[in-house]
C-alpha cells in the first residue's frame, strides 16, 4: 500500500485503518494536499489535509532560553490585537504565513525581538489600532508616554494623503 493510501490514516466513524484516497488536489495557496479518502470497513468518507514540515524553526527568548516555534502563539498574539477589529480570520492566518516565510528565510533560529518586529511589520498596513494594541505588549508599554511615542512614530511614516483641490465660490453676479 502506497502511503498515500491510507497507512496510519484511521477512519474517524469506525477507527479502522484501511482507507484508500479517493481524491487529491492542492490546498491553501499550495502549501497543502486536501486527500478525499473512503474507509474500506464501513465505506464512510472524510477529508485529510497533508502539509509539509519544512524547516524547524527555534525562538531565542529574550532570557536566552531557546524553544521550538510555535505558529499557535503568534496566531493568538494576534487575535488579541484584532478583538473587535474589522480583521477575519482568513487575514490572520495569511499574515502568520507571510512571517513564518520570513522567520524561515532568517535562520532556523529567531529572537524573540525579530518575531514580533516580523509580526508588526505586517500588521500595520492590515490594521493601525491592532498593531498599536501589539506593539503595546511586544514593546512593554508601562505609561501613557509609550503609547504617544509609538503613535507619534506611526504619525511620522504615514505616507501624507493626497489634497483634494477646493472649488472657488465665484461670486454671485449683481444684476
Amino acid at each position: 500500500m502506497r502511503p498515500e493510501e491510507g497507512a496510519d490514516m484511521r477512519c474517524p466513524w469506525c477507527g479502522t485503518q484501511d482507507t484508500r484516497v479517493v481524491d487529491s488536489r492542492p490546498a491553501e495557496d499550495r502549501t497543502a494536499i486536501r486527500r478525499r479518502r473512503e474507509c474500506a470497513s464501513c465505506s464512510r468518507r472524510f477529508t485529510t489535509f497533508e502539509r509539509g514540515q519544512g524547516a524547524f524553526l527555534r525562538v531565542i527568548k529574550r532570557d536566552g532560553a531557546k524553544e521550538p516555534y510555535e505558529r499557535q502563539k503568534l496566531v493568538d498574539g494576534v487575535r488579541k490585537s484584532i478583538k473587535n477589529r474589522p480583521v477575519t480570520e482568513e487575514q490572520v492566518a495569511a499574515l502568520a504565513d507571510r512571517v513564518e516565510e520570513a522567520l524561515r528565510r532568517a535562520g532556523p533560529e529567531v529572537t524573540t525581538q525579530e518575531l514580533g518586529l516580523e509580526v508588526l511589520s505586517h500588521l500595520r498596513p492590515l490594521d493601525e489600532v491592532a498593531y498599536l494594541r501589539f506593539a503595546s505588549v511586544y514593546k512593554d508599554f508601562q505609561e501613557i508616554t509609550d503609547f504617544e511615542r509609538e503613535l507619534g512614530l506611526m504619525l511620522q511614516k504615514r505616507k501624507p494623503k493626497p489634497k483634494r483641490e477646493r472649488k472657488r465660490k465665484r461670486p454671485a453676479s449683481r444684476r
